[in-house]
């Protein structure tokens, strides 16, 4: 099932909330991506703090992005 993301929020332990169009909320953990290809730039706080949704997924001003699906499916669903 293909979900689009509608929201995006950055916590502060390089996860991201996520909310997808069936208003589902989700937790997505960044830093197990750091050491992969250009992902290490989201280190840097400012940088991963400036993701916003885009299109159907998320993408950061140095334009990197995620597919949604990979994002669903490696994300973690909030409780309550």
């Amino acid at each position: 099932m293909y979900l689009s993301v509608i929201g995006v929020t950055p916590l502060g332990d390089h996860t991201l909330m996520l909310e997808f169009e069936n208003r589902e909320k989700r937790v997505f953990d960044m830093s197990p991506y750091f050491d992969t290809g250009r992902f290490s730039e989201l280190r840097d706080p400012l940088l991963f703090r400036s993701v916003a949704v885009k299109y159907d997924s998320i993408e950061w001003p140095n334009r990197l992005d995620l597919d949604p699906e990979f994002l669903y499916e490696k994300s973690v669903a909030v409780s309550g």
